[in-house]
């Protein structure tokens, strides 16, 4: 461990250099020593420069990861350690523990790892090779530190089922960690109740990143009608709802998040103001405009149209159509919410793709407020991956 060294190439690591993370498998000069794929490495620059300490993984086009980055923090228990201590410190000073990210990879200097809390409940995900070593240590640190604070943790399960795995070598996994326990969690956000299937909802079962967000909205709402679009599981519905909306449309193309969504309504006795419909959003929108539907609020909360930066052009068609259709169905003087959690869809081409979307739509938009993912997902400036939500209350006017 830390004895194999890996050298750049002259003129390679810039993103190293600047505070990033990675290191690509075509910077790399070469391997000295040997190793096994998950293994604490060295790295160094092309003229022998100490760079940091990470895990290399040659199965990966990230073929190391950073853990450390000065030549004292040798990678030990202890380090792990206060690592995991760090990242749960942060969530204490920042946000509301009941529901949070824990450690949300490598804004936490932990690439690679997420853990969620849903009230007494952790769910992980793994998804490189070198943390997934590491996990046993992490959690096991996690839920001491979190004991000695008076949360006794009743069950960890892993959500390692991501395609990505597969790239790093690495089979897909979902399971319980320990003894199995039900898998719907019961969790309070924001006022509202909501049943987590932390099992077989999407990613770790419920979407945190967005929480702030939909506190936001809740002030838009009261005696309006609004139109949330994937809606997922209803949770921006449900805070329209219970901030005393008229009556609320949710839609969503998964008939399981449907179902879900109408427990939680039920659970929170909303079920006589937020209804929900499964169906496509991109077939929903021109019926519904075809129809001479207005809302006062129509919300659009896309999953991420493209995950790579080759797939970007099709998904500005994508967010450009959507928010067109949505902006031809709110009332003048009535608000859009829209988002892309998208990394690739960069801030200024999002901005410029809902102008675009605007103009075809023949409104004019008044910024209300642009807000990016809750604080548990810490953007860490030099790792650009973590910066990938944008999202904006827009006053809807019409051309006059």
């Amino acid at each position: 461990m830390h004895d194999t060294i890996i050298t750049l190439k002259k003129g390679e690591g810039r993103t190293l250099k600047s505070g990033g993370m990675w290191v690509y498998d075509n910077e790399i000069d070469s391997i000295l020593g040997s190793f096994e794929n998950g293994d604490i490495i060295t790295v160094h620059d092309f003229d022998g420069y100490f760079m940091g300490y990470g895990f290399i993984n040659t199965n990966s086009k990230i073929t190391v990861r950073m853990l450390a980055r000065h030549k004292e923090n040798m990678i030990t228990e202890e380090f792990i350690k206060q690592r995991v201590k760090n990242a749960w410190e942060y969530r204490k000073q920042t946000t509301d523990t009941s529901c949070c990210r824990i450690i949300f990879g490598e804004s936490d200097w932990l690439p690679g790892l997420v853990v969620d809390k849903f009230s007494d409940v952790l769910v992980v995900e793994s998804l490189a090779l070198g943390i997934d070593k590491l996990k046993p240590l992490i959690l096991d640190t996690l839920v001491a530190l979190l004991s000695a604070d008076g949360i006794k943790i009743r069950g960890i399960y892993e959500r390692s089922d991501a395609k990505v795995r597969q790239q790093e070598g690495m089979e897909r996994y979902k399971g319980f960690i320990g003894d199995p326990f039900d898998t719907n969690v019961e969790i309070i956000e924001n006022g509202v109740k909501y049943i987590v299937d932390v099992k077989d909802g999407q990613k770790t079962g419920f979407f945190l990143d967005q929480k702030n967000n939909r506190a936001a909205i809740q002030k838009l709402c009261k005696d309006k009608k609004v139109l949330d679009c994937f809606t997922h599981t209803g949770s921006f519905a449900l805070n329209a709802g219970i901030a005393g909306a008229a009556s609320v449309l949710g839609v969503d193309a998964s008939q399981l998040a449907v179902d879900q969504a109408q427990e939680n309504a039920r659970l929170n006795h909303l079920e006589d103001r937020v209804k929900f419909l499964c169906a496509d959003v991109f077939d929903l929108l021109p019926s519904l405009e075809a129809q001479g539907e207005k809302f006062d609020v129509v919300i659009l909360d896309p999953p991420a149209f493209t995950k790579s930066r080759q797939a970007t052009k099709n998904a500005v068609k994508g967010y450009r159509e959507i928010n067109l259709r949505g902006l031809k169905l709110v009332k003048d003087g009535g608000f859009l919410v829209t988002c892309s959690c998208s990394h690739f869809m960069e801030p200024e081409l999002f901005a410029k793709t809902i102008r675009e979307a605007a103009n075809g739509a023949h409104k004019r938009l008044r910024q209300v407020e642009f807000r990016t993912q809750a604080c548990d997902h810490p953007i860490l400036w030099a790792a650009e991956e973590s910066y990938y939500l944008k999202f904006y209350i827009f006053q809807v006017c019409e051309e006059k």
